[in-house]
């Protein structure tokens, strides 16, 4: 059993971690060199936060977790009500009130070394959480992001599906790579036919008068992304998923990047273009406060439970 004097500040005060089956600090968290999730990015992950010590939409995360794992043919020995129970507890060791909270399914390694065949590993599970992160730091956020237009494209979602949420970050780092040597904040890229697409760690919206459009290709279907759709109807807004291209982008009002770890983040310019007055949109404004204002709806709100509630979760 964890001695609770441990959690926040002692051993667990950079985080907490499932691996293995055990609760361990974040330094701790390792996996075997030869696991396919580190060797081929075999491995499907989600990311839920907790805000002011209550998970938001933590359901709609273990449906879109669960999803992923049917499609990618990965099943841990942990069934749904176990990785809610280790969620909460990773949050509680680590003793946090805002938390970037991950869970992740890894195919593992071989039985059989050698073997290529996936039926062959033993799948696992993997969970953590750690201080709250900001995809897009709110320094940068306050005066909105300049997102650089990658050249490199998206990888087509017939070879990589991007509503399986992974690591195959290969052409979004290439976008990160470009946009950074050009001093911009963070990257959005475009597929091969001229669709946009997202941006490395978040969606994308655009604002045409009371229009708030999402990309249809290419992207996760984010839950923040879902959670700014569904505030639209009460804001007076029409907010659709459909395809973006590049003209629609240059034409935009205002443009937002939407994500978990963040929420409803602001952009003042795109490539060269000055977005209004330099400063964060009313629209994206409006949809960001209401969006922060959702999370104290009981609804979405789901409260970490204490370290008593899941101690039958210790390994022995």
């Amino acid at each position: 059993m964890t001695d609770q004097n441990e959690t926040g500040t002692g051993r667990f005060a950079g985080g907490a971690a499932w691996v293995r089956g055990r609760f361990v600090p974040m330094d701790e968290a390792v996996l075997p060199v030869t696991d396919w999730g580190f060797t081929r990015s075999d491995v499907v992950y989600d990311v839920v936060h907790v805000h002011d010590g209550a998970f938001f939409r933590l359901q709609d995360h273990l449906d879109r977790f669960e999803r992923a794992m049917a499609r990618r043919r990965l099943k841990p020995a942990e069934d749904r009500a176990a990785i809610e129970a280790i969620l909460h507890r990773c949050v509680a060791l680590a003793g946090l009130s805002h938390a970037y909270v991950a869970m992740a399914c890894s195919r593992g390694r071989p039985r059989v070394a050698g073997s290529r065949r996936p039926e062959d590993c033993d799948n696992h599970l993997i969970a953590y959480a750690i201080p709250w992160i900001d995809v897009i730091p709110k320094d940068v956020q306050a005066r909105g992001a300049h997102l650089w237009i990658a050249g490199t494209p998206r990888v087509p979602d017939a070879s990589v599906d991007p509503t399986v949420k992974n690591y195959q970050w290969n052409d979004l780092t290439s976008g990160l790579l470009e946009a950074h040597d050009e001093g911009y904040d963070t990257a959005i890229l475009f597929d091969r036919d001229g669709f946009l697409t997202e941006g490395p760690g978040f969606n994308v919206f655009i604002v045409s008068g009371d229009r708030v459009l999402t990309p249809d290709r290419g992207a996760l279907q984010g839950i923040t992304r879902k959670t700014v759709l569904e505030l639209c109807d009460g804001l007076g807004l029409e907010g659709r998923v459909a395809p973006i291209t590049r003209e629609m982008l240059d034409e935009a009002d205002e443009v937002f990047t939407t994500t978990t770890a963040g929420g409803v983040m602001p952009v003042s310019r795109v490539g060269g273009r000055i977005l209004g007055n330099d400063r964060p949109g009313p629209v994206t404004m409006r949809l960001y406060d209401a969006y922060w204002a959702a999370h104290a709806d009981p609804r979405y709100a789901t409260p970490v439970l204490p370290l008593e509630a899941t101690a039958g979760l210790e390994a022995a």
